[in-house]
């Protein structure tokens, strides 16, 4: 798919997010890589071949809430 050079990582990479952009609808919360994976706003994807990606967004210090 990826017609770039150097290619963009495969949709199979460890590195995969690194692919070019080739839609962005942030008003939708996804943008599309162009190894063909749908990278969602909260940090999960869709693979090409339907498996899904778990959102995996670090937690910084400064987004922990202790409830008192």
């Amino acid at each position: 798919m990826c017609q770039h050079q150097p290619p963009c990582p495969s949709a199979e990479s460890a590195d995969r997010e690194a692919a070019h952009l080739v839609a962005h609808h942030p008003e939708q919360g996804w943008s599309l890589l162009c190894n063909g994976v749908l990278l969602f706003e909260d940090t999960g994807e869709l693979l090409p071949d339907g498996q899904v990606i778990d959102p995996h967004r670090s937690m910084g210090t400064g987004q922990v809430v202790t409830a008192a």
